[in-house]
């Protein structure tokens, strides 16, 4: 038997929907969260990805303030940037797009970001609340965006075996760590696999529920799941496909003709985790706007 097809574009509009109206309840309030994009140079993808990001916080009724410097833009100034966001209370979340100019330290410009507003949850001081279970952590969008598959398609990981295949810091380090907590979509049971591990498909084999987050295509395939185990597949792979009219299709880390046809449920790619993470970096936006808020007044 297929299994069953676990949405991420469903579950995603269904998180906006419930966003629109709690920002609309705030805005009554006077209070209008506010996110502001920062984009450092011409690249098409991430000219793309901030396009998205702006357009859903405008759909939500989030007020969006895009700022964009040249490729040329020198460290001092992208801080000088960052320094002015932190300080505006209009803004109560800051994202600068990845990769930057060579030019630029990627690791301090994340640190020059307000922990508080830290919405991609990068900030090493998010990561050590994270770690030590701190409820008021601002989680990375995509992990925080697989918890939320789990428990509104009915797979709950309390007391469960999760396998998590990867072990980046933007997706398999704190993906363990929320499925470790003592709160909801956490209390399970967490093994980290990753490129390195021997003999793979002896890990996986004994997940319940599997996360895969390798960043290559086709890392697990049928034989390496046990029947009945729920796969959620981060990966977005491109792989050469001449039928196609871009040559290419996108795919995900798991082999998902095969191992569809023994899991008892599994993402698609595309249409799985993706559309989580622009809904979970709104979510985080209202909810740094509420911690804001109350703080400020």
């Amino acid at each position: 038997m297929a299994a069953r097809i676990i949405s991420g574009k469903d579950i995603a509009r269904e998180i906006r929907d419930e966003l629109n109206e709690r920002v609309a309840s705030l805005a009554k309030d006077g209070l209008v969260p506010g996110l502001a994009t920062v984009l450092v140079g011409e690249n098409p993808a991430s000219r793309l990805y901030v396009g998205m990001k702006n357009k859903a916080a405008a759909e939500a009724g989030i007020h969006s303030r895009q700022v964009t410097l040249s490729e040329s833009a020198s460290e001092t100034e992208l801080l000088g940037v960052i320094h002015d966001l932190n300080t505006d209370p209009q803004i109560h979340g800051i994202l600068v797009q990845l990769p930057l100019p060579r030019q630029i330290d990627e690791s301090k410009v994340l640190l020059a970001i307000h922990p508080d507003k830290d919405v991609d949850g990068f900030h090493p001081v998010n990561v050590g609340r994270l770690a030590t279970g701190d409820p008021n952590v601002l989680a990375p969008c995509t992990p925080r965006g697989v918890i939320e598959m789990l428990l509104r398609s009915g797979a709950d990981p309390s007391g469960k075996h999760v396998v998590v295949v990867g072990r980046s810091n933007i997706v398999g380090k704190p993906m363990a760590l929320l499925l470790l907590r003592k709160a909801a979509g956490g209390n399970a049971t967490v093994t980290v696999a990753h490129s390195r591990t021997p003999d793979l498909g002896a890990i996986t084999r004994t997940a319940d529920i599997l996360v895969v987050a390798v960043g290559w295509p086709n890392t697990v395939t049928r034989d390496m799941v046990k029947p009945g185990v729920t796969v959620i597949d981060v990966g977005t792979n491109r792989v050469d496909d001449p039928t196609r009219p871009r040559g290419y299709r996108v795919v995900g880390d798991v082999d998902f003709e095969g191992v569809s046809q023994v899991a008892s449920a599994i993402t698609p790619v595309p249409g799985g985790v993706g559309p989580m993470t622009i809904a979970m970096l709104l979510a985080n936006t209202v909810e740094a706007a509420i911690r804001l808020g109350k703080a400020g007044g």
